[in-house]
């Protein structure tokens, strides 16, 4: 029975974006190879760590989100545990339901700051209208006195 798992792992700092583009795709092969699907992957870059890890105070950080029966699991993290790029990895199994609120809440997210906007833009607009009235009506008076 396929659960949904999200991975997040951490990359050394040092690679190039090739060599972390590289490690990304070696890890998602290795899933699809062992019966994964709907895999979404998501590299959020490099980011500060919260303490040192081997030294290192940076690591490039990536999101796996996929469908699977768990038996890859542990054949991966045992990779990545041999791996030197790799300086921690976490496994979870998440509940549909909050995949799918979480995407939601993305979709929702991005459509409540595109009304912001729109609305920014309407204050914008209303305040340009009530600007251009009022030099209208001082020019009026002005030419009315003249």
């Amino acid at each position: 029975m396929s659960q949904n798992y999200e991975m997040i792992y951490i990359l050394r700092p040092d690679l190039s974006e090739e060599q972390a583009n590289q490690a990304v795709t070696k890890y998602q092969d290795f899933l699809i190879k062992n019966g994964a699907v709907d895999i979404e992957v998501k590299v959020w870059g490099k980011r500060r760590l919260a303490y040192p890890i081997q030294k290192k105070l940076d690591g490039i950080y990536v999101q796996f989100n996929y469908k699977a029966d768990g038996t890859q699991i542990e054949p991966l993290e045992r990779i990545m545990r041999l791996e030197e790029d790799v300086l921690r990895y976490l496994t979870i199994k998440v509940e549909e339901d909050l995949t799918k609120q979480t995407s939601e809440l993305d979709s929702n997210e991005s459509n409540s700051e595109i009304t912001e906007k729109e609305e920014e833009a309407e204050d914008i607009k209303s305040k340009a209208s009530e600007s251009e009235t009022t030099e209208t009506k001082i020019v009026e008076l002005i030419d009315s006195e003249g």
